[in-house]
C-alpha cells in the first residue's frame, strides 16, 4: 500500500491538494519545486506532477536516450 492510497495530502509547501503522483523526493527538489517530505517520497497533487514534468522534461529525454539502442 503506498502512500497515495493511504490519502497523502500534495508536500509542496502551501499546497493542500490530495497528492496523485508519489515520486523520489530528491528529484522533486531539484526540479525546483519547495517540497517539505518525510522520508524517500514526495507525493504531488495533479497541477504540480504537471509542472514537474515541464520542469524535467529535457532531463528525462537525455536519460531515455542513454537507454535507446538503434
Amino acid at each position: 500500500m503506498g502512500i497515495i492510497s493511504k490519502g497523502a495530502k500534495c508536500d509542496v509547501e502551501g499546497c493542500d491538494e490530495d497528492g496523485v503522483r508519489s515520486l523520489n523526493g530528491k528529484k522533486v527538489d531539484d526540479a525546483g519545486l519547495r517540497v517539505s517530505y518525510s522520508g524517500k517520497k514526495a507525493a504531488l497533487c495533479k497541477a504540480h506532477y504537471k509542472e514537474w514534468k515541464k520542469e524535467t522534461k529535457a532531463d528525462r529525454d537525455l536519460e531515455r536516450a542513454r537507454y535507446d539502442r538503434f
